[in-house]
Parts: C-alpha cells; sequence; structure tokens
C-alpha cells in the first residue's frame, strides 16, 4: 500500500529504540559498573540478542517494503558478518577510539554470539509473519510489510 513506508519506518525507529532501552536497562538493572559492563552472562547475551533485534527493525527504517523473513535474513547476515569482521581486529582498533564504534562494531570475537543473533531476530520474524497472516485473513486490513 502506497504511503504506508512512513509508519513501517516510524514503527521501525521505535522497535529499536525499545529493544535499546531494554537492553540498556537490563545492563543497570544487573548492576555493572557502567552501562557499558557486559561481563554477565545476563548482559552479554541479552545484549547480543537485542542487538540483532535492533538491526532486524533497522531493515525497515531502510527498506519499509521488505518482507520480514527477507529483513530477517539481512538482518542475522549483517549481524554475523561484523562478528566476523572482529577476526581482523579492526573493530577493536576502532573501538579505542570510538564508543560508536564499539556499541556497533563490539571488539572481540565470540563464536556463541553468531548463535544469540538468531535468538534475537527470529522470534521477530515469527511474529510479524504471523500477524501478517493473521491480519489478511481476516479482511480488510494490509499486511504490517505490505
Amino acid at each position: 500500500m502506497v504511503g504506508q513506508g512512513w509508519w513501517v519506518r516510524l514503527a521501525g525507529l521505535a522497535a529499536a529504540g525499545g529493544f535499546l532501552a531494554v537492553a540498556l536497562g537490563i545492563r543497570v538493572l544487573a548492576g555493572g559498573d557502567s552501562v557499558l559492563d557486559s561481563s554477565g552472562a545476563l548482559q552479554q547475551y541479552s545484549g547480543t540478542a537485542l542487538y540483532a533485534s535492533m538491526v532486524y527493525a533497522g531493515v525497515f527504517v531502510l527498506l519499509p517494503a521488505v518482507r520480514p523473513v527477507v529483513a530477517g535474513v539481512a538482518a542475522v547476515s549483517f549481524c554475523w558478518l561484523v562478528e566476523l569482521l572482529q577476526l581482523t581486529g579492526v573493530p577493536a582498533e576502532l573501538s579505542e577510539r570510538s564508543l560508536a564504534a564499539r556499541l556497533v562494531l563490539g571488539v572481540h570475537f565470540d563464536a556463541t554470539d553468531l548463535a544469540w543473533y538468531v535468538v534475537g531476530v527470529l522470534p521477530l520474524v515469527v511474529l510479524q509473519v504471523g500477524v501478517d497472516r493473521w491480519r489478511s485473513r481476516h479482511g480488510g486490513t494490509a499486511a504490517i510489510t505490505a
């Protein structure tokens, strides 16, 4: 549906902001020395999954008409690419100079993160596909990503 792109973009931005707020909230409530402290398993793995969730939401900001499965594949692929880039040491070097680089690129490769990215994206894809199917069956309402 023409004109729905702005709504999808706005929803994507809101979702990404929500995921970021949850991730920071977990870090604060888990009692680390700082919001950037990810030394505990809860902070590390929830942060990884929520990072992937933010990337998934970001796909809709950039491409509002994309289908949920395609967005999921794109989000996980991006996350895996960033994680594999950490094997080069470039993100670690950039992270020493920039907080933004640290938050976006990470510092050290962790193979466990590859699975947590899927954990952060897969439920969102399943939920969005389910909602789209329900809406299309119950008539009148366009799918979220139409």
